[in-house]
């Protein structure tokens, strides 16, 4: 089992906002660089989507929740029938997304326990929580050429140091896509 975080994410770290679904004034970067940038399976999933299980904060599963059912490409199918797990204190209702369902008990031990690879989109709070539990194996980042120089950091400046190893790099429309392994401390 692998823990792997995929974020979109701006060339100086940010990873608020990208499809301005939060209303913020800087809002919707992601976006401006067309569809074919971000459609599809850009993170390049493949089969880790189909055998594993996604795992969502409450507002990321929420906005999910809003515009993947209602799609039907291929890419769009295998989202909807993955599992997905929910990180909520407050969500009791997932019926609005087929085969979603709310961790129950301590997010860090649901991890820890999952036997499947867990893919976690955006949900920059769980993304946290997983760093700081040293959970994380591999960062899938889809960056783009554009700075913001405000906003949630992927990487906190007061967080530790983080030592990466690049597992590859290439294009994907505007932006490019990076993989990174993440080293264990046993490996520093």
């Amino acid at each position: 089992m692998s823990v792997i975080a995929i974020e979109f994410v701006t060339l100086d770290g940010i990873v608020s906002d990208p499809d301005g679904s939060a209303g913020t004034p800087t809002g919707g970067w992601a976006f401006r660089h067309g569809p074919e940038t971000v459609a599809g399976d850009k993170f390049q999933l493949g089969k880790t989507l189909d055998d594993g299980v996604l795992l969502l904060g409450r507002k990321t599963w929420q906005l999910f929740s809003r515009l993947w059912p209602s799609r039907d490409d291929p890419f769009s199918a295998r989202m909807n029938a993955a599992p997905k797990l929910v990180a909520s204190r407050t969500l009791t209702d997932t019926s609005a997304w087929a085969n979603s369902t709310v961790i129950d008990g301590d997010l860090i031990d649901a991890v820890k326990h999952e036997r499947r690879d867990v893919i976690v989109t955006g949900s920059l709070s769980i993304v946290h929580a997983l760093m700081a539990a040293d959970l994380i194996d591999e960062y899938r980042l889809l960056t783009f050429p554009t700075i913001l120089r405000t906003g949630e950091r992927l990487f906190p400046a007061d967080g530790p140091p983080a030592h990466l190893e690049c597992l590859g790099a290439e294009p994907a429309g505007a932006a490019v896509l990076t993989r990174y392994r993440a080293a264990k401390p046993e490996e520093m």
